[in-house]
C-alpha cells in the first residue's frame, strides 16, 4: 500500500511538471517522458514483480504506437504522444481503455475551457503559433492522475 501511494505521488508530481511545462512553453521534454517511463516501470516491478513489469511495459509500447499515429494524423504533437506513453507506464495494459477514457474526458473539459477562453481573450482567435494550440499535456496529466486516484487511492 505504501509503495502504491508513493507511486501515485510520483505520477502526480511528474504529471504536474508536464502540465505546467506544456502550458508555459507548449513543449513536453523527452527527458520528462523518459523519467515517467522509468519511474512507472520501476514501481510496477517493485509492487507486482516481473509479470507486472511486462504488463506495464506492454502498455508503454502500445501507448507509444498510438501516440505516434496520433502525431502522424496531426491529432496531437509528438511530445503529447511520448508524455501519454510515459504516463501509461504507471498502469498495466488492462487499464488502457479506462485510462484513455479518462484522458479523453479531461481533454473534452479542457477543450471547452480553452475555446471559451480563446473567445474572450483579444487576439487569441488570430494566433497561428504554438500558443494558439490546445496544451493537451494538461489533459493527459489530469486524466492520468485522476484515473490513478480512482484506482490507487479509491
Amino acid at each position: 500500500m505504501a509503495l502504491a501511494t508513493i507511486s501515485f505521488g510520483v505520477l502526480a508530481a511528474l504529471s504536474s511538471v508536464g502540465a505546467i511545462t506544456d502550458i508555459v512553453t507548449r513543449k513536453l521534454p523527452n527527458i520528462l517522458s523518459l523519467v515517467l517511463v522509468l519511474a512507472g516501470l520501476g514501481f510496477a516491478l517493485a509492487i507486482g514483480g516481473w509479470a507486472a513489469l511486462g504488463w506495464h511495459a506492454l502498455h508503454v509500447a502500445v501507448a507509444f504506437v498510438i501516440g505516434y499515429f496520433m502525431f502522424v494524423w496531426n491529432i496531437f504533437g509528438a511530445g503529447d504522444g511520448k508524455f501519454y506513453a510515459g504516463s501509461a507506464a504507471f498502469f498495466p495494459i488492462m487499464d488502457a481503455p479506462a485510462l484513455a477514457l479518462c484522458i479523453v474526458l479531461a481533454g473534452g473539459v479542457l477543450a471547452l475551457f480553452w475555446f471559451t477562453l480563446k473567445r474572450f481573450i483579444k487576439g487569441m482567435k488570430r494566433r497561428k503559433d504554438d500558443f494558439a494550440k490546445l496544451p493537451y499535456g494538461v489533459a493527459i496529466a489530469v486524466g492520468s492522475v485522476g484515473y490513478a486516484a480512482l484506482t490507487t487511492l479509491g
